[in-house]
């Protein structure tokens, strides 16, 4: 089964952003983690990158069109982008949010999630754990519907 993890801005420089909140990893480490625990769950996980919302807004309509299940760490569009949020909405395969920090313990703009209301569930607060869990709910909702 094909799965995408698709991440939004900045995840690509995880190396300068503040280790107290992403850890110390960057984002090949993540890259390699998904695409490694995917293995393990009999997955094959692409990770996708951008800091465009429109190539990521492309990439869930083509996500839509293929009904390929979408692990999604919005990052900053999470708070705002309603375009993101109807692209999201078209999706026919499962799609979790994942988020490596806790959205809810940091600043109360980040409180709020457009995309939440759309997906199937949410994970975050857990580093790469976050993904990892994110990767097991789809392996379970996909070997549930075959």
């Amino acid at each position: 089964m094909n799965v995408w993890v698709i991440n939004g801005p900045n995840l690509g420089r995880l190396d300068l952003r503040d280790h107290s909140i992403y850890g110390d990893i960057t984002f090949n480490t993540l890259k390699e983690f998904c695409i490694g625990k995917g293995k393990e769950l009999g997955l094959d996980v692409e990770v996708k990158q951008s800091d465009s919302e429109t190539e990521i807004i492309h990439w869930l309509h083509e996500a839509a069109d293929k009904k390929i299940p979408i692990a999604f760490n919005p990052a900053a569009f999470t708070h705002y982008s309603y375009a993101i949020r109807d692209a999201v909405a078209m999706l026919k395969a499962p799609v979790i949010e994942v988020h490596l920090s806790n959205p809810l313990s940091r600043e109360e703009f980040r409180h709020v999630s457009v995309v939440s209301g759309v997906v199937t569930g949410t994970i975050g607060g857990f580093g790469l754990l976050s993904y990892e869990l994110a990767l097991r709910a789809l392996a379970a909702m996909v070997d549930k519907k075959s």
